[in-house]
């Protein structure tokens, strides 16, 4: 019995520190070596503090700021999902039709994009679409005593394209957009809310 259990333990005890230990240190130095932006979590840092990162939504409340995706997590990271509920579910149009309401009545626009009103399959999408940018120019440019076509040119200039030209759609980040709204327009507060 002991000849049978001595290979098995020495070959659990070799891989677990190949597998387990090697291989992800080795990993981990590739990546903070080639991409430690990214490595790190694409944080993104204002002032000395970190105020988001680049590949996780979160929350604008402010009439000041964007405001993305609606999110079934309440951009919790830590429980990601989405909804379930299916395309013909009556609690889902119900929430679809309040959302294009309430989106209606912010923007003063009849034309709802889907992404102002669906969640994410994450709920942390941190990008909407550039209609639904471009759709909230209006308030933020009232809210913020600015010109529309201002605001309108740094949500244009904030547009990031197809990845590799060919794969997704054109898309606008919030809160980097967000940023740029306060850097071009002297914010009252020093990051997003």
């Amino acid at each position: 019995m002991l000849s049978l259990l001595r290979p098995a333990l020495a070959s659990v005890g070799l891989f677990t520190l190949l597998l387990g230990l090697a291989y992800p240190l080795a990993i981990t130095g590739v990546a903070q070596a080639a991409f430690p932006q990214q490595a790190d979590g694409s944080l993104i840092v204002r002032d000395g503090r970190i105020v988001g990162s680049a590949l996780v939504g979160q929350a604008f409340t402010s009439a000041r700021y964007l405001q993305g995706r609606p999110s079934a997590v309440d951009y919790d990271a830590t429980g990601s999902g989405a909804s379930n509920l299916g395309p013909l579910n009556p609690d889902l149009i119900a929430e679809t039709s309040e959302r294009a309401g309430a989106w209606r009545a912010a923007t003063g626009s009849d034309n709802v994009p889907a992404d102002a009103v669906t969640a994410s399959a994450s709920g942390l999408d941190p990008h909407i679409s550039p209609a639904n940018a471009l759709a909230q120019a209006r308030r933020i440019a009232e809210t913020r005593g600015a010109d529309i076509d201002q605001v309108r040119a740094v949500i244009a200039n904030q547009v990031e394209g197809r990845t590799f030209g060919v794969l997704g759609q054109p898309r606008v980040n919030v809160l980097q957009t967000n940023l740029a709204l306060d850097a071009a327009f002297a914010p009252e507060q020093p990051a997003p809310q």
